[in-house]
């Protein structure tokens, strides 16, 4: 079958879209085409600095031809709905139309619509045209002469060129025929814009990406990737360094170039005394370079030297000496100002800064960076405890944490806070755990980012964190549906991740409560909404970012809601394992078999308490019992509450789950032999109290009813 060959040739794509873009063009070329009947068989998008290209192959010549039948008005019908038929369908008279009998509903018309299928490429003609106009840019403009049309084009940059082409393989393909603002689709396209400008024609994806390469053109990014990463790797080895790999930077520099040239610069081995990471984010950020370590043995293994590897697009005349040149100068530039901020940061002690946050407003209804910072040093203090850390430890590094987001360092360059204030601290002499607590506070900030243990790093993040919790929501500025302006989301999975990790036994509602106690001494109360609700409403919010976390992680998320149901539930330490605990047993025949028997059980009593307009509680009369199943099973129930409530008393969840099993056997022999619904009234309601006592023993250790099948 036929393969159709797009591309968009322009000016420069910011490298940041081009992905996106290669996206949304396969994305909607291929959307359309199934939408017109044309179903493919593969489909594959790339982007350079200056074209986004897709080939979409096995797609049919023509579309299939559509029969229809239409069902019209009763015979013998009112004209006008005859008529409104009749123009509906195409039929000249009714005498075309079939008629369809129906015994019950009467006699109907029936048009039968056969639409002969279009060929494929004059489908794609006038799809394609559409999708350029409508593509969802980010930022587009108009430009050139062209622009003062009505309806002229918006693109990202410049569109030069259209290439599309649609045939077999083993055939010479076809122009698809259109054209956008002027620009008539063709099969010429352009290569590399220094060597080698000149038009090429090509014919169908194999051709255009071989012609390409040949024109100093790597369409694939991977691939681009790839060589990037390859030819950097080697080239720092040669000179005896390891490189500094950085993927975001990667994917940034491989939509910067469409021939991949990597080349070594240097720099002052006096910078050197600047904090590598400092080091790392002017050269990344102002040059877009990566930078090495040494490899060599001996103590400077693993600091960065003074070298850096830049990407070139060009295969220059002199090997890249002025470009390497040019980029030494900016590098050098850059970094004397770096080297002039971190000196003059070090001048000055962090807690000297701290008086500027009283002019710096956090939230207008939480107060300044002053207040909050208060509220942060009180709450880990108080937390301290429970984590095993000093308090002292604790409070002071809380006072400091965010000192350095008034230095230059940070100013200049948001991505180090924290970092920063760590190498700050230690400079001025403070305890290395205040220091490091300095930086790891924001931890984790990602399901990928490291989770703190040194405790006073632990109780500043916890406290930090639920300080952000509680605040907004105690000013009702909750995350709703996508929106979450003040990653809400992001600081509750990070107080689930400290508490989790560290294996904390901490009270959520207790811990909560204390921060609003500190908010409300600060804030009038008036700004705070319902806060007698918070701290129920927060751990609700812990609940659901805890099942998003199991479900990420592969683990089932029903089972919180199991946990949670059972009421009182506010050590998250507890709940995750109670979860892991409910999951193993769930996994077991004996869980799954139970499961199975409790629900039967709650979904007969659901039916015959609505039925009977009643619930069936309170304690069975065992004098009633006339069953051998009926009596085991009430022996096993109360030998199983017993021992399931001691066991989680204990907090040994495992053997919690031991107990419950022993409910499996009389509970299967109990529905094989009892029947329920006797016909004595006394023996069915004791019947159903007993079915009653199997809820009420497994809510020992959750709800089942919340648990999917």
């Amino acid at each position: 079958m036929p393969d159709l060959l797009l591309e968009l040739f322009s000016e420069e794509i910011p490298a940041r879209m081009q992905a996106k873009a290669a996206d949304d063009l396969r994305r909607m070329v291929t959307d359309k085409l199934v939408a017109e009947g044309l179903v493919y068989e593969g489909a594959k998008a790339f982007a350079t600095p200056r074209r986004l290209a897709l080939t979409v192959h096995g797609i049919p010549a023509r579309q299939a031809d559509l029969k229809e039948e239409r069902r019209g008005p009763r015979v013998g019908g009112q004209d006008a709905a005859i008529q409104g038929f009749l123009k509906a369908t195409g039929l000249t008279s009714i005498e075309e139309a079939k008629i369809q009998r129906d015994p019950k509903k009467g006699d109907f018309y029936v048009a039968l619509i056969e639409k002969p299928g279009r060929a494929t490429i004059d489908v794609l003609a006038d799809i394609l045209p559409v999708i350029i106009r409508t593509f969802p840019w980010p930022k587009s403009m108009r430009w050139g002469t062209r622009s003062a049309k009505p309806g002229s084009l918006n693109w990202v940059r410049p569109l030069h060129a259209i290439t599309a082409t649609f045939g077999l393989e083993t055939e010479e393909p076809d122009v698809v025929k259109f054209s956008v603002d002027a620009l008539e689709a063709g099969q010429t396209t352009f290569g590399h814009r220094f060597m080698a400008p000149a038009s090429i024609s090509v014919r169908r994806f194999e051709d255009y990406e071989a012609k390409l390469l040949d024109a100093k053109v790597v369409l694939d990014p991977e691939r681009r990737k790839d060589a990037i990463l390859t030819d950097a790797k080697q080239l720092a080895f040669a000179q005896g360094f390891e490189l500094v790999e950085d993927q975001n930077l990667l994917d940034e520099v491989s939509g910067l170039v469409e021939w991949p040239v990597v080349l070594m610069g240097s720099f002052d081995a006096e910078f050197l005394s600047i904090p590598s990471e400092v080091i790392r984010a002017t050269i990344r950020n102002n040059q877009k370079c990566f930078v090495v370590s040494n490899a060599k043995s001996g103590d400077e293994t693993g600091k960065l030297a003074s070298k850096f590897i830049l990407v070139a697009n060009i295969e220059a005349s002199d090997g890249g000496k002025a470009i390497v040149a040019g980029n030494e100068r900016v590098i050098r530039a850059r970094l004397s100002d770096a080297k002039f901020f971190y000196e003059t940061d070090l001048k000055t002690r962090l807690e000297d800064r701290l008086s500027k946050f009283e002019q710096i407003v956090f939230h207008e209804k939480l107060g300044t960076q002053a207040e909050r910072i208060k509220r942060i040093e009180r709450l880990a203090a108080e937390l301290a405890p429970l984590v095993g850390a000093d308090v002292g430890k604790a409070r002071r590094a809380a006072r400091l944490a965010k000192a350095d987001l008034l230095t230059e360092v940070v100013g200049e360059f948001p991505e180090v806070q924290g970092l920063m204030g760590k190498y700050y601290a230690l400079a001025q002499g403070e305890d290395a755990s205040v220091a490091a607590a300095c930086e790891e506070h924001y931890k984790p900030q990602g399901p990928n980012d490291r989770v703190p243990t040194d405790p006073v790093s632990v109780a500043v993040a916890l406290a930090d964190k639920i300080d952000t919790l509680v605040g907004f929501w105690a000013v009702d500025e909750k995350p709703t549906g996508s929106k979450d302006p003040y990653a809400l989301r992001r600081a509750a999975l990070g107080v689930i991740r400290l508490v989790a990790e560290n294996e904390l036994r901490l009270s959520v509602l207790r811990v909560a409560g204390s921060a609003l106690g500190c908010l409300l001494e600060e804030r009038t109360k008036e700004a705070i909404v319902d806060n007698q609700k918070l701290p129920s409403d927060l751990l609700a919010f812990f609940a659901d970012r805890l099942k998003v976390q199991l479900r990420e992680q592969g683990a089932r998320h029903d089972l919180v809601d199991a946990v949670f149901a059972l009421g009182g539930q506010d050590d998250l330490l507890l709940i995750i394992r109670r979860v892991e605990a409910l999951g193993k047993f769930l996994d077991s025949e004996d869980g799954k078999n139970l499961l199975a028997g409790t629900k039967r059980a709650s979904n007969i009593l659901s039916i015959e308490e609505r039925k009977d307009k009643r619930i069936y509680d309170g304690a069975p009369d065992p004098a009633l019992y006339s069953l051998t199943e009926e009596k085991a099973l009430a022996k096993a129930i109360d030998e199983v509450k017993g021992e399931a409530s001691a066991a989680v008393a204990r907090e040994d969840f495992a053997a919690a789950m031991s107990a419950m099993a022993k409910l499996r056997p009389p509970v299967d022999a109990f529905f094989d032999k009892v029947r329920v619904n006797d016909e004595d009234p006394k023996v069915r309601e004791n019947r159903l109290k007993l079915l009653n006592e199997i809820r009420v023993a497994t809510r020992a250790v959750a709800d089942f009813s919340k648990i999917q099948d």
